[in-house]
């Protein structure tokens, strides 16, 4: 695991450097919700504990509002040489041949309606771990976290005193 980690770190530089430590600000969903079903079984516990941050698959491009998932091409930037043998890896090793994406299937959706942007929260100094809650500890991602219910962005944009008025996040019609 340390050899992993070591080429990961050489890799991917500055990124596989853990972030500076944040607390989970969202509360956690009162309901338990089911991970979606993902065309690959993907644990994010297994890879953050050998050292990449979110940022490393989930990038941010224009607009900001989603983060993306990772090209196939990135994972296999690991994957050519480690668990090839698995099937999910030769299914994702067919996929970046064929210069296709993986299907995954999203886990939080932004409520209709709702203006909202990654960026300007990245911006803002926000860590993942404040709104998604601790990724690095789940093998399946699931809806963890309430950070999609109105109630939690109020308390959040509250508590770091940014204005809860209306048009913050929501688009009016022009009259």
């Amino acid at each position: 695991m340390r050899i992993v980690a070591l080429l990961l770190s050489v890799a991917f530089g500055a990124a596989a450097q853990q972030a500076p430590s944040a607390k989970q600000e969202v509360p956690d969903n009162i309901a338990p919700h089911a991970a979606p079903a993902q065309p690959l079984p993907y644990s994010h516990k297994a890879h953050i504990a050998l050292g990449l941050e979110c940022r490393r698959c989930h990038t941010n491009p224009d607009p900001g509002n989603q983060m993306t998932f990772p090209a196939t091409t990135v994972c296999m930037t690991c994957h050519s040489t480690i668990a090839k043998d698995k099937p999910a890896i030769m299914k994702l090793a067919a996929l970046a041949r064929a210069g296709q994406p993986l299907p995954w299937q999203r886990v939080y959706q932004v409520t209709p309606g709702v203006i909202w942007t990654h960026r300007k929260h990245l911006a803002a100094g926000m860590q993942c771990v404040m709104c998604h809650g601790q990724v690095a500890q789940v093998d399946a991602m699931a809806e963890n976290t309430s950070v999609t219910s109105m109630a939690s962005c109020i308390s959040c944009h509250e508590s770091h005193k940014v204005s809860t008025a209306c048009q913050t996040c929501h688009a009016w019609p022009q009259s």
